[in-house]
């Protein structure tokens, strides 16, 4: 019997979020609508310029919020990601852990990573991010222990863009393979794909038994236009694949056939974190006894509905009899 459904190893950041004036981002100076990545002096200043706003705070990042999705489908679930010694640090800690995520590693000599979200009244989002102490992961902080006791490994693909994360990554992916523990992937981003394609298709043909990718990035990997072909080229590597179209639904692909997931129609508010929420809905599905079909069918609902409210967390949580009636009957795989 295994301890955990899922462990993962990403970014720890702490979403900070809150609603501003147009004015505000002007004194910013940021482009609106976009993430910018940011050193700690800077964050410093935007956060100082936020005082006095009323703010919501979250542990956040992307395989962060896969994880605490897994925990709010009652999944078992460990993370692993570097936080500082100060308080927001220990908010990150506590906010895991306070949903039922083991997470323990000793904090660097750095602040800890944050994302300033800032939303304005026309419901877009500007974010600046501070990888903070996220970025000094190494190799070091992975738990062979917590692997050894989990079904899965999560990764995110952002990892790779630093040294010492790429490091972790591997490590976590290595002591996986070793453990007869499955590895799941996700791209990340599109421009991650454009920058290290081939990086990316050796761990597909490689550890990786679950790989996660929107649209975008299936076509930029594969060069292929169509979904269909992207997945199966993928699929040709790799043991199952989980391609999002967004409002379109998603295409899942395992034991060489291909199951078309449908989109779930919603008025879309805010889609940051929706490939996040579909990769933690399927993971819990799939190690908890559904089918590849009604994993997908599970993950295509949960995104839909967290994109139909701010933040990439369920406001409004299913319900364990919600889960058993959208995941369908069992079908097939």
């Amino acid at each position: 019997m295994k301890d955990f459904d899922v462990f993962g190893v990403g970014n720890a950041l702490v979403d900070i979020q809150t609603t501003v004036k147009d004015e505000v981002l002007g004194e910013i100076d940021v482009e609106k609508g976009i993430m910018t990545l940011v050193d700690d002096d800077r964050q410093r200043d935007v956060l100082n310029k936020l005082d006095g706003h009323p703010i919501n705070r979250c542990a956040g990042g992307s395989a962060a919020n896969t994880i605490v999705a897994v925990a709010d489908f009652g999944g078992k679930s460990a993370f692993v990601g570097k936080i500082g010694g100060d308080e927001v640090g220990t908010f990150f800690m506590k906010d895991m852990q306070k949903l039922g995520i083991e997470m323990e590693v000793a904090p660097a000599d750095a602040p800890t990573g944050t994302c300033a979200v800032l939303i304005t009244d026309d419901a877009q989002r500007t974010m600046m991010t501070n990888l903070g102490a996220s970025a000094t992961l190494t190799a070091d902080d992975i738990d062979e222990e917590r692997i050894k006791r989990s079904k899965y490994v999560y990764v995110e693909g952002y990892l790779l863009t630093g040294e010492g994360t790429k490091a972790a990554a591997y490590r976590a992916m290595d002591l996986a393979k070793q453990h007869g523990v499955k590895v799941a992937f996700t791209a990340s981003d599109p421009f991650l794909v454009n920058m290290i394609r081939d990086e990316i298709w050796d761990l597909i043909t490689g550890p990786v038994d679950l790989f996660f990718c929107n649209e975008e990035e299936a076509k930029s990997l594969t060069g292929e236009s169509d979904p269909i072909a992207c997945a199966k080229k993928i699929h040709d590597h790799c043991e199952n694949v989980a391609l999002t179209l967004g409002e379109k639904g998603s295409i899942v692909m395992h034991g060489g056939e291909v199951f078309p997931i449908e989109g779930v129609p919603v008025k879309a508010i805010d889609t940051t974190g929706a490939g996040d929420m579909y990769a933690g809905a399927m993971l819990y599905g799939i190690t908890n006894g559904m089918t590849w079909r009604q994993a997908g069918h599970l993950a295509s609902h949960a995104s839909a509905r967290v994109v139909a409210q701010m933040g990439a967390r369920l406001e409004n949580k299913f319900t364990p009899e919600e889960v058993t009636q959208l995941a369908g009957p069992a079908g097939n795989h």
